[in-house]
């Protein structure tokens, strides 16, 4: 009643890739390694403003330009 063996193991990723080929398989494993490079830039902080692109900086949150700026400045 314990952890499976190694044979085990082989067994069942014999069955998958039987099941699945190993071109779908290879397509997901880059699917997955993409998505998992994707989150960590995104959840990494050390980009300054300047880097990111366009549509980024303009994002809610993202510094005001200069002319949003002087608007808040002048008097009404």
């Amino acid at each position: 009643m314990g952890g499976f063996s190694l044979w085990h193991w082989l067994v069942v990723l014999l069955i998958v890739v039987l099941v699945f080929g190993t071109k779908r398989l290879k397509n997901v494993g880059k699917d997955l390694g993409e998505a998992v490079k994707g989150f960590k830039d995104g959840v990494s902080d050390d980009k300054p403003a300047a880097q990111l692109p366009k549509d980024e900086a303009d994002a809610p949150g993202a510094a005001r330009s200069e002319q949003a700026r002087d608007d808040e400045r002048t008097p009404r």
